[in-house]
């Protein structure tokens, strides 16, 4: 079928805001995407008409804990995950990673090794470097190829030994876009008797994720980059989750996951992750008859990415036609089910922050910098100061907007040198 994008863009109130006159483009998207009116409605109206705190008998305490529950259960849903217990939901991904990091780390001994990849966003990065010093473990390196653009499978076998712990694994960089074969990786590292932790976040926005089938212990991701209100999910296996120890206040329950969430939850923001599954139904309403909730999902899911791969090719060729311009990242166009629509771009005389500025002021809503994907840039040995500039493309997005894009570097570049 042909992609509705009238009917999705419609459907995000920020895509018609002008400034000056001069419509907005957001490919500033790997870093957050806009949301739609009904998330905003479902964030508004939990605060007008149900804001309590949770585990009252009265109607707006019993309401809140229906968000709850339901918020819990519906971000499982869209993860394939087996129920509501194995999502822990808090601040930010970095935020749950860290937090989550003492517990899974609680039983390592000194000496005990940890696998982090190059491709990595330092949010799952960090938190490993920090608990490995303060429990003396090993860190150990795992490159990504340059030619393939993702983690090899007999890269990651040569590191793994009998002292490895815990495989730290990008599913798809938010530098390059490219996507990793979670599947093969997890399984080698738990025949290697390693945990395996997924930072998911820059997948979740255009592939659908579906935590059982890639055999991960952990799999993390941010609601904000898919539509959402600014929350952090984190989904673990439920025999995984109940045998750590949890860091906890001593009035907290011992369930699952009410354990592992600290404080009092952003309820409103529940109440708005619910409505922004509710979104990827409705969008894959019009592309499938089923009743099942995770088919609509998964068909949205596959909607959006036959619209998106080919606006992607567009993206990168018309990039590559522009001399001086170097895009990291895979461009194979028969490749392109290997990546997100995220690419980065250097070009040999103009800095990353002065095509942004430009690009700004054209209406043109671009990240530069290493944008927290420190260790690819180190491993690219891209200067950490400039970066790269990132175009991140979402299903909103369109054809008129990717020639826009493509032609307005173009004038940048040759108006700059």
């Amino acid at each position: 079928m042909t992609f509705p994008i009238s009917d999705v863009r419609a459907q995000f109130p920020a895509l018609a805001i002008r400034d000056n006159g001069q419509s907005r483009i957001y490919v500033d998207n790997p870093a957050g995407t806009q949301v739609p009116a009904s998330v905003a409605e479902a964030v508004s109206q939990y605060m007008l008409s149900s804001s309590a705190n949770a585990g009252g008998h009265f109607s707006t305490s019993v309401e809140t804990d229906r968000i709850t529950l339901k918020a819990h259960d519906d971000a499982a849903l869209f993860l394939g995950a087996t129920s509501g217990r194995e999502v822990v939901i808090g601040q930010s991904m970095t935020a749950l990673t860290f937090h989550m990091s003492r517990s899974i780390c609680r039983s390592f001994q000194p000496g005990d090794e940890i696998i982090i990849t190059r491709m990595e966003h330092e949010g799952n990065v960090g938190p490993w470097l920090t608990i490995a010093e303060d429990m003396g473990l090993v860190v150990r390196w795992l490159d990504f190829d340059r030619e393939t653009w993702v983690v090899e499978p007999e890269d990651l076998s040569a590191l793994l030994t009998d002292k490895t712990r815990l495989l730290a694994l990008n599913y798809a960089s938010n530098l390059t876009g490219s996507i990793n074969d979670v599947a093969t990786l997890s399984a080698m590292a738990k025949d290697a008797g390693a945990l395996v932790f997924v930072d998911a976040v820059q997948l979740a926005p255009h592939h659908l994720v579906d935590v059982r089938a890639l055999g991960c212990d952990f799999l993390a991701c941010s609601a904000y980059k898919f539509f959402g209100p600014h929350l952090g999910l984190l989904w673990g296996r439920e025999d995984v989750l109940r045998e750590l120890y949890p860091y906890k206040g001593r009035c907290v329950s011992d369930d699952t996951p009410d354990r592992f969430e600290l404080g009092t939850p952003q309820f409103e923001l529940l109440a708005g992750l619910s409505a922004t599954i509710a979104y990827f139904e409705d969008l894959g309403r019009m592309g499938t008859a089923s009743e099942d909730r995770r088919t609509r999902i998964a068909t949205a899911y596959q909607m959006s990415r036959d619209y998106e791969e080919p606006l992607t090719n567009t993206l990168i060729s018309g990039l590559a036609e522009i001399p001086g311009v170097s895009i990291y990242g895979i461009t194979n166009p028969n490749r392109v089910k290997h990546r997100v629509p995220t690419v980065s771009i250097r070009h040999t005389s103009v800095r990353p922050t002065d095509i942004a500025r430009a690009l700004a002021e054209a209406g043109i809503h671009v990240w530069h910098g290493h944008n927290y994907a420190y260790e690819p840039a180190r491993a690219l040995a891209l200067p950490l100061d400039e970066g790269v500039v990132r175009i991140g493309l979402a299903n909103y997005n369109t054809k008129e907007e990717v020639e826009s894009i493509i032609g307005a570097v173009l004038r940048i570049v040759t108006q700059t040198k």
